[in-house]
C-alpha cells in the first residue's frame, strides 16, 4: 500500500487531536487490548506496548500504569545485546518468559509521566568460526522512544 505525504498528515492531525489516552465508550477502536500504540507521530497511547526488532526508529506511547513488553529475536551467532532503558518513566518488571539464544527480552511498568529510549544492539553479521572466513565489525542498533503520559 502506497502512502502519500498528504494522507500521513492528514492522520497525523487526527492522531494529535484525538489526544492522548482519550478513549471512546463505544469499544472496537484500533488500541482495543494490549494493540500496540505505536503510531508515526506517536501521539496514541495505549494500556500495553508490545515491540519487535521491526520497531526499529519508532516512537510509542504509553499510558502511566500500563507495560511496555519487547522480544528482539536474534540467533547465537548473532544475539542481541540487553535492553537498556534510558530515563526514570519505565521501570523493569520481570518478562515471564524464558529466552532463545541471541534473543533480548524486556518488560517494564510505566511509573511516571516522560520520556525514555530503549536500546539494543547486535553485529551485523556472524563472527568467523574459521580461519580464512570473511567478518564484518559492522553494528545494527536498534531504538524506540517511548512516551508515558
Amino acid at each position: 500500500m502506497r502512502r502519500t505525504t498528504t494522507s500521513l498528515a492528514l492522520a497525523a492531525t487526527a492522531l494529535l487531536l484525538a489526544g492522548c489516552g482519550s478513549q471512546s465508550g463505544t469499544g472496537g477502536g484500533s488500541a482495543d487490548k494490549g494493540a500496540p500504540s505505536a503510531s508515526p507521530t506517536g501521539a496514541a497511547c495505549a494500556p500495553l506496548v508490545q515491540l519487535k526488532a521491526a520497531d526499529n526508529g519508532r516512537t510509542v506511547c504509553v499510558t502511566k500504569g500500563g507495560e511496555v513488553r519487547l522480544t528482539l529475536d536474534g540467533t547465537k551467532s548473532r544475539p542481541w545485546k540487553p535492553v537498556m532503558a534510558g530515563g526514570t518513566a519505565l521501570k523493569g518488571i520481570n518478562a515471564g518468559f524464558v529466552i532463545q539464544p541471541g534473543q533480548a527480552t524486556a518488560a517494564y511498568q510505566a511509573v511516571a509521566a516522560g520520556t525514555v529510549k530503549l536500546t539494543s544492539s547486535r553485529p551485523l553479521c556472524a563472527e568467523p568460526t574459521a580461519p580464512g572466513q570473511v567478518s564484518c565489525k559492522g553494528i545494527q542498533e536498534w531504538t524506540v522512544t517511548v512516551n508515558v503520559r
